[in-house]
């Protein structure tokens, strides 16, 4: 797998909670890593609601958990810069938890948007990555998350890669496989795209598996090791997009779905 010269670029990726930076984009940022891009990652929320899996050390919050572990993530990821929104955990649709005053659903997500497109702009970001329109699962964090990384894409005219999975491929190569099943059934609704609807496809090597592996079980407090299937290519080799604006920063990685013969390494 060739790795192009993406020095001089740089890249913000938008997400909910910690982990989901691991789960849908940890191959694409490691990879940008690699090509000398700067990846600057920005996280609204610490995923306050998501209970911990795993014992607290004395005196630990779940928040505080989740933080360390992002920054852990990060890491190993390549990430240049981590930046915290400082928003609460919205929960699951229909929860009352959406009503608390710092949750990120309740935000003005053009103000938020602001933020980002400043963010980015001082950074030089010529290009946004964040969720897709149907917030990948419909989490209502994660429709926020769009709304406010499509309106920063907007004002500054860069270009966006919208996350989304590829619910045709999982339900052949991987069913029931994939992290994002089990929050969909969580959340009560559907997941993805079909295979037809979605743009680019990026994938890595065996190397880029085993460190988005490391990457999500770096989130221990939420995620156990034994779900994640023996066949871990799978369910995790392809990260998805649809792009909104000229080919960018993420297609020079390759696009694995219009080579549909190149499967990710195993």
């Amino acid at each position: 797998m060739s790795r192009p010269d993406l020095r001089g670029h740089t890249v913000l990726a938008l997400h909910a909670h910690p982990d989901d930076e691991s789960i849908f984009t940890g191959i694409t940022l490691r990879r940008l890593a690699d090509a000398g891009a700067r990846t600057v990652l920005v996280v609204a929320t610490a995923g306050e609601l998501g209970s911990s899996r795993v014992p607290l050390r004395a005196g630990e919050t779940v928040p505080e958990r989740r933080i360390a572990e992002l920054e852990r993530a990060a890491e190993l990821l390549g990430v240049s810069r981590l930046v915290l929104l400082g928003h609460r955990d919205s929960g699951l649709p229909g929860w009352e938890s959406a009503q608390h005053a710092r949750a990120l659903i309740a935000a003005d997500p053009l103000h938020l948007a602001r933020i980002v497109a400043e963010l980015a702009d001082d950074e030089g970001a010529d290009t946004i990555v964040h969720d897709d329109e149907h917030g990948i699962y419909g989490h209502p964090d994660h429709r926020a998350v769009h709304r406010i990384g499509a309106t920063a894409a907007e004002l500054l005219a860069a270009t966006s890669y919208r996350i989304t999975v590829d619910r045709e491929h999982l339900h052949v190569s991987a069913r029931d496989q994939h992290l994002v099943h089990g929050a969909a059934r969580a959340a009560s609704v559907p997941f993805g795209r079909v295979t037809a609807e979605i743009a680019l496809a990026v994938a890595g090597t065996a190397e880029h598996l085993t460190v988005k592996h490391s990457a999500i079980t770096a989130h221990e407090s939420q995620v156990d090791p034994a779900v994640l299937p023996a066949d871990f290519a799978a369910a995790y080799g392809y990260e998805w997009y649809v792009r909104t604006g000229a080919p960018g920063v993420l297609d020079a990685l390759g696009n694995a779905h219009l080579l549909g013969a190149a499967a990710p390494a195993r």
